[in-house]
């Protein structure tokens, strides 16, 4: 049996709890609020601690003898997590979109025995596989274009939005540059730009580019595809509004007062959908061909309880990376990127097939 131990009790430390737990893993669950660790109940496979990640003392005593550490901490808080799993020679997973939390989770990762898999969730996570694969299917690719929504079934304000997963994670992706590969050659581009306007079934939509969804696929990518960036998919408008209140309003330099005006004014909601769109086109045998991956995930109960679609997505995305390393399935020591993760594999996990469903264009590695 496995022990593991999850930093983080929010609402993606709890669905990964529940869905660790629910196939016969040991988790030890530690916040720093006790609050939010009440939610939980304790059992024969669950236990929770009160730790503080900036104790560095505390951190390392609940490491130790862990198969793993598990980070689902606002990206902020996520670099002690990393560094102390080196030093306790523990597997190191996360779910941070933070660039610089990457790079120095790379920079841990060199010569490590253990395992650092950064970036396990949604976008970044699960898209970077899903475009890896699309890429590895081109005699040579010309451009791979990633977007991703977590958006609210029914919307009833002027953002057309409402909150489903970190705040803080979300004004981080809208206010800093976005890795992306133009003429063959990695750049940053400027989040909130990039605007474009689609339909899909009938609904319309828009993107734009925002930071970290990537991973580290354009590094990986550079010089073998043309063109490559993320966007987030919203509904149409409100990409306007958050560049007002980020941009022109200079909101982005106050984050702390911009989370504060989205939590007061956007209610959180269950009923949400994450909806996951990548196109690659490139030359097979000769001919310029397009392959499409679009998939559709809503709401759903799972491990016992009502989740959210982002909850499905993420904590799956990342209880399916685990499982994958606990098994075998992946290399035990050094960096693992998403993109070295191959997509079949992933889907017929037990956690990694709440994604393979019919709304899927193209699974199990099919090609169309």
């Amino acid at each position: 049996m496995h022990d593991i131990l999850l930093l983080g009790a929010g609402q993606i430390g709890e669905a990964v709890a529940a869905l660790l737990t629910s196939e016969g893993y040991r988790v030890t669950v530690a916040d720093s609020d006790g609050a939010r660790l009440a939610r939980l109940q304790p059992g024969e496979l669950l236990a929770t601690a009160v730790v503080d990640v900036a104790d560095r003392q505390a951190l390392a005593g609940l490491m130790a003898g862990r198969f793993a550490v598990l980070s689902a901490m606002p990206h902020r808080l996520t670099a002690p997590v990393a560094i102390a799993a080196r030093a306790a020679g523990v597997h190191y997973l996360d779910l941070t979109e933070d660039v610089a939390t990457t790079r120095l989770v790379k920079t841990l990762a060199q010569d490590a025995g253990t395992a650092f898999v950064p970036q396990c969730g949604l976008a970044p996570g699960f898209i970077s596989i899903v475009g890896a694969d699309l890429a590895r299917r081109f005699d040579s690719l010309d451009t791979l274009r990633l977007r991703v929504g977590a958006l609210p079934r029914y919307p009833a304000n002027a953002l057309n939005y409402n909150l489903t997963w970190s705040t803080d994670g979300l004004i981080n992706e809208y206010d800093r540059p976005c890795d992306a590969v133009v003429g063959g050659r990695l750049v940053e581009v400027p989040p909130l730009e990039g605007l474009e306007s689609f339909s899909l079934d009938g609904m319309a939509y828009e993107a734009f580019n925002t930071s970290g969804g990537l991973g580290t696929l354009a590094e990986t990518l550079a010089g073998a595809v043309r063109e490559l960036n993320y966007k987030t998919i919203r509904y149409p408008g409100h990409r306007d509004i958050v560049k007002l209140l980020i941009q022109d309003l200079c909101l982005g330099q106050r984050p702390e007062l911009l989370r504060d005006i989205f939590e007061t004014a956007l209610p959180t909601t269950g009923q949400d959908l994450v909806l996951i769109f990548v196109s690659a086109s490139g030359r097979r045998n000769g001919r310029l061909v397009q392959d499409t991956y679009v998939n559709n995930i809503y709401s759903a109960t799972l491990a016992g309880a009502m989740r959210t679609a982002i909850q499905i997505t993420t904590a799956s995305a990342l209880c399916a990376v685990l499982d994958l390393l606990a098994t075998g399935a992946l290399p035990r020591a050094g960096l693992i990127r998403q993109e070295d993760i191959p997509l079949p594999l992933f889907l017929a996990n037990r956690f990694g097939r709440v994604f393979a469903g019919e709304s899927a264009a193209l699974p199990l590695g099919q090609v169309a």
